[in-house]
């Protein structure tokens, strides 16, 4: 029995699974994550974290550690295509600190998983079940029923309370569990590689976010000093989900062609998919992060929405009187919000990839708004306190 006196089962040890068991666990109650892969993946793409998500990883005791292995850039400069200068750049650093309370920064995602995976380790109230064959769950009067096949083909069962599903973009438990639509593809690739930052330090500045322009085509760069690494994201126009061919922009200019030689053949291909439907819980199912509204990558507020999900429901479910009505007051919370931060990020891709002469238009809107026009434009995303006193 734990202080809260209800138990909860949590597919998916990504970074909103391993959120939200930290999140309940924290508030005493007792959690099982089940897990496909054999250990928590360390592997994966760099991660911006904004000052709305680190609020709540601060809030979660992991301020210092999530700081050790985190980077702090001055600013994100933008490159015209072609060109080797930045045509603009966007305070970050101390600014954002003043601002809005907590920083933004850089990290690796393998990183901010073990971080949180280590703090779930440190509380005996969470069990992680790795190698997990299959799955199932099934709500009832008394909570759910979740069955579990291990690798090895032996069957249990768990009874909890809730039963969340935090398991990706191609979720199990909102195409089988709660009827929800399959992940659309978005007809863009995200071309990601990590190489050495010795290896492009002509062309980047060590201490900034770097994005460089072109048609149809944009370059996301950024330092991972901690690991002498620079994470590179090349996003770009694709047919067909299944690529194996290597990325070949279009004109890419002088710079961007010596990052990709830098990388040669080294790139890995991530198809976008997104999530669109109200469809979150039914009874006590429920779900979180990419496994409810998958979006876009271009305001970086994938893994952001995802910690804000867990900071919101956490206190719901231990707190409200039954957990179907917690799921139902989360997604009231919630489904506004990220709907709008969505929209936002596709209006970006279609911004980030204009041609010229809409391009020139772009960047002189960027360069007349000034170094700090998006702490006003998107206040509305950094200042939020996901958890805090809902109102």
């Amino acid at each position: 029995m734990t202080a809260t006196g209800r138990s909860f089962v949590i597919a998916g040890a990504g970074i909103s699974g391993l959120t939200l068991a930290l999140a309940l666990g924290q508030r005493g109650a007792h959690v099982t994550v089940l897990e496909r892969s054999p250990a928590v993946q360390e592997f994966g793409a760099g991660l911006q974290i904004s000052p709305n998500a680190r609020f709540v990883l601060n809030g979660l005791g992991l301020d210092e550690v999530v700081g050790k292995a985190s980077f702090e850039p001055q600013a994100l400069d933008t490159y015209p295509q072609g060109s080797k200068t930045p045509g603009h750049s966007m305070e970050l650093g101390a600014i954002i600190r003043r601002r809005f309370g907590s920083p933004y920064a850089v990290m690796h995602r393998g990183d901010l998983a073990k971080l949180l995976y280590d703090a779930c380790r440190h509380l005996p109230n969470i069990d992680f079940q790795f190698g997990v064959g299959r799955w199932d769950a099934a709500s009832h009067e008394r909570g759910v029923t979740v069955s579990v096949e291990a690798a090895n083909g032996e069957s249990r069962n768990i009874g909890a309370h809730g039963f969340i599903g935090a398991d990706g973009v191609h979720s199990h438990a909102r195409r089988h569990l709660l009827e929800g639509p399959d992940a659309r593809f978005d007809n863009r690739i995200a071309w990601r590689a990590l190489v050495p930052a010795d290896s492009v330090a002509k062309q980047i500045a060590p201490d900034r976010v770097s994005v460089f322009f072109g048609t149809g085509f944009h370059l996301v760069c950024y330092p991972l000093p901690h690991r002498r690494q620079v994470n590179l994201a090349l996003f770009m126009p694709g047919d067909k989900a299944d690529v194996t061919a290597q990325p070949k922009p279009q004109r890419p200019g002088p710079a961007v062609e010596a990052i990709l030689d830098a990388v040669g053949a080294n790139w890995t291909p991530w198809p976008l998919y997104t999530v669109d439907t109200d469809r979150w819980h039914r009874g006590n199912l429920g779900l979180i992060g990419d496994a409810a509204h998958a979006m876009v990558p271009f305001q970086a507020q994938g893994a952001a929405m995802g910690i804000e999900d867990a900071a919101v429901l956490a206190p719901l479910l231990v707190e409200t009187k039954s957990v179907e009505d917690a799921f139902s007051r989360y997604a009231l919370l919630r489904q506004d919000r990220v709907r709008r931060v969505a929209a936002l990020s596709a209006q970006n891709g279609r911004i980030f990839h204009m041609p010229w002469p809409l391009s020139l238009a772009r960047d002189t809107v960027m360069i007349a708004q000034g170094p700090q026009a998006h702490l006003r434009r998107l206040g509305w995303i950094y200042e939020y306190k996901a958890g805090a006193a809902p109102s």
